[in-house]
């Protein structure tokens, strides 16, 4: 089993807490991406990433000194979002580290498909971003099958805790003799059940130190989270896709 899940925006150094694995695998890819972005200009860029002037002057700035094999940071330190901080690596234990190093894989617009303590960078580049390079048109057709491919090759079942924006660059792509099982995470509205955006990211984060610390890798196991207040619907879910209702059923 591989679990998926999504970067976050805000990023962080600390190349002291864990030594990383060593160099992302799409590392020749990445470098790529790099020299097409430092051949914008700060305009174009702050375009490109959709942010106030103090993040895109950060960034230009990270940009320009960027280095990819110097003062990494283990990707799973790396990033600060919501999910992160619910997952809160940086206090698990040995077997939990030991869990997320096979189980985690980090889905990036810069660097395709990371494991937990590959080393990284802070960077800005959001997969959905419209950047052109080799010919493509967006960072969707840049990678590809890549990342599906990588998967594939270690696992026949994906486990989707990544938003829509990035595991669409793996789904698709996937060869149908793997699995690719999503779990949702909703809230009763009348009739409907709604995704709230927050909650989510709280609850992939949650499930993830769940996972490890109950060293779960039977699919089917899953079914048994009931952290956060959310409990997995049977009723509404089906084989490839398991609902948790935030408050029971």
């Amino acid at each position: 089993m591989r679990i998926i899940i999504s970067p976050a925006k805000k990023m962080r150094v600390d190349v002291d807490s864990f030594p990383v694995d060593g160099l992302p695998r799409f590392l020749p890819e990445t470098e790529r991406l790099k020299a097409a972005l430092q051949a914008m200009s700060p305009g174009e860029l702050q375009a490109l990433w959709r942010c106030n002037d103090a993040i895109a002057a950060l960034n230009v700035e990270r940009l320009r000194d960027m280095d990819l094999r110097r003062r990494l940071t283990p990707a799973v330190l790396a990033y600060e979002g919501i999910q992160y901080q619910y997952m809160a690596p940086n206090v698990f234990e040995v077997g939990h580290l030991a869990y997320i190093r096979e189980h985690l894989r980090i889905l990036s617009g810069f660097y395709g498909l990371l494991g937990p303590f590959d080393g990284v960078v802070p960077y800005r580049l959001e997969m959905q971003a419209k950047l052109s390079v080799d010919g493509h048109r967006d960072l969707y057709g840049f990678w590809g099958s890549r990342l599906a491919d990588a998967l594939a090759g270690e696992t026949d079942l994906v486990l989707n805790l990544a938003s829509r924006e990035y595991s669409r660059v793996v789904e698709p792509h996937l060869p149908a003799g793997v699995r690719f099982l999503t779990c949702t995470f909703a809230e009763r509205k009348g009739d409907k059940l709604l995704e709230k955006g927050t909650m989510c990211k709280m609850a992939r984060g949650q499930m993830v130190r769940w996972l490890a610390e109950n060293h779960v890798t039977v699919p089917e196991d899953i079914r048994a989270f009931r952290d956060l207040g959310y409990e997995y619907a049977e009723e509404y879910s089906v084989e490839n896709h398991y609902i948790f209702i935030k408050g029971g059923h």
